[in-house]
């Protein structure tokens, strides 16, 4: 089981999906895309304590981090 974690001023939401299944699959992707759309970074857990930022979908990630840009003055 995968997970995208949205962080937002409401804090944060779990989403899990099964990348081996193919309707939950093309929703995650939606999801990213729509998020990633709207001025969320994405970042995948590469190990405890560790992100990478990413630009595309990745199915095979286990955990998916999108939180919103940093608005500031």
């Amino acid at each position: 089981m995968a997970t995208q974690i949205v962080m937002d001023h409401h804090g944060d939401t779990q989403h899990h999906f099964d990348p081996q299944n193919a309707r939950e699959l093309l929703e995650a992707e939606e999801r990213f895309r729509n998020l990633t759309e709207r001025g969320f970074t994405a970042a995948k857990r590469t190990s405890p304590g560790q992100i990478a930022k990413i630009r595309t979908f990745d199915p095979n990630a286990e955990e998916t981090l999108f939180y919103p840009r940093m608005v500031g003055g």
